[in-house]
């Protein structure tokens, strides 16, 4: 039997409309439907071509059901000016993720999650610690004080953060990385059965991917299960969220000089790991520039390229350590990546989208004999290193 919503979630996943499938896969639009809604299924003939078509294996189309991911749940930015196309490859990678999650999550002991719940800002806003947005002193403020939170409760002080994905993966965030395919995204993350995940674009630059890791964190944080993470105001707490958690204002106005210059941004900006654009903007923030000042370090940071890129930067990109420890395992038991795929029902080029692409560093052990797959006697627990 064909698992109907599977057709879809293929396609999807591949950024096709029904009527283009049906023409690389030989079938009618009306049929390819017909096969999509349950009300038909598909001849072997039929499926391989889709599954072709798809570059899926035929028996991802057969497996059980994979939950839907409710767009309302899911913290796009500018939802309204993503395509269609974009939307749903995005969360398709997002249900895969939650695939790949409850395989790791059976065989490895993985962390808790262990970040500040809605209870507890409720609490502070009741005792006037936080205010709500909106009221005087709300909004930005809630945000900040939520990042101060996040630090107290962590145990980071004020110190510069060294690797925002492990400090998440620390705290039981479950981090993936964002399909190639959707280059448009940022980044996102979502609740699902109380674990956070968070999806990040491998594409950017190594201080963008840290802020939106940070930026990630605020809407878990900030917006939790209960509410929707989108809009305006959803984006404007979550943005000035990483900003104080990844330069904290205690730590950059004992470091910063008042009126620092656009060289001195360009040197400061490693000592947090963030952008040039970012570090001048929270210097304004902290009122440590003027507004015309400010915008002189924009124009001249624009002008040194640095509104879209960090030229010279030497920052390596973050990767998930949980993720290399949990296939370093998998390797030394004698599993390798493409048993993965296998039990997941994917191609081993769609799981390392999930993962950092790090099947194509990661040196295969021996082959286990045919149709046998490495069992773990135990459930290894890993250590996550901050």
């Amino acid at each position: 039997m064909t698992t109907a919503s599977r057709l879809v979630l293929a396609r999807r996943r591949r950024g096709l409309t029904v009527t283009r499938l049906a023409q690389l896969a030989g079938l009618t639009a009306r049929r390819l439907s017909d096969f999509e809604n349950g009300r038909a299924i598909p001849s072997p003939p039929s499926l391989s071509a889709i599954a072709e078509a798809l570059e899926f294996p035929e028996s991802f189309f057969s497996a059980g059901e994979v939950a839907d991911l409710p767009v309302e749940t899911v913290s796009f930015r500018a939802l309204s000016k993503m395509t269609a196309s974009q939307r749903d490859v995005a969360l398709s990678s997002g249900r895969l993720s939650r695939g790949l999650q409850d395989w790791i999550g059976a065989r490895f002991g993985l962390p808790a999650a262990d970040l500040p719940s809605l209870t507890s800002f409720s609490r502070l806003r009741e005792d006037g610690q936080i205010p709500y947005p909106g009221e005087a002193g709300g909004g930005d403020n809630s945000a900040e004080r939520a990042a101060e939170l996040v630090r107290t409760r962590w145990g980071l002080g004020v110190a510069p953060i060294a690797n925002m994905v492990h400090l998440l993966e620390a705290h039981g965030v479950r981090v993936f990385s964002l399909s190639r395919d959707c280059p448009e995204v940022d980044a996102f993350s979502f609740w699902d059965r109380g674990i956070p995940f968070v999806l990040l674009n491998t594409e950017k630059t190594a201080e963008r991917g840290r802020f939106d890791a940070a930026h990630e964190l605020g809407h878990l944080v900030l917006h939790g299960e209960e509410q929707i993470p989108h809009g305006p105001q959803a984006e404007a707490e979550a943005h000035r969220f990483a900003a104080a958690l990844l330069m904290p204002s205690a730590d950059v106005l004992a470091y910063a000089p008042r009126n620092p210059s656009t060289n001195w941004i360009l040197q400061a900006k490693r000592r947090w790991k963030v952008a040039a654009m970012a570090l001048a903007h929270r210097l304004h923030e902290l009122n440590l520039t003027t507004e015309w000042q400010y915008r002189t370090h924009c124009v001249e940071l624009g002008r040194l390229g640095y509104r879209k890129a960090e030229p010279e930067s030497r920052l390596p990109r973050e990767t998930s350590q949980v993720l290399g420890k949990v296939f370093a395992a998998l390797r030394a038991e004698g599993t390798r990546p493409a048993d993965v795929a296998r039990d997941l029902h994917l191609r081993p080029a769609d799981l390392n989208d999930l993962i950092f692409g790090l099947i194509v560093t990661a040196q295969d052990g021996g082959r286990p004999d045919q149709g046998q797959h490495a069992t773990a006697p135990r459930r290894p627990q890993l250590s996550v290193v901050r």
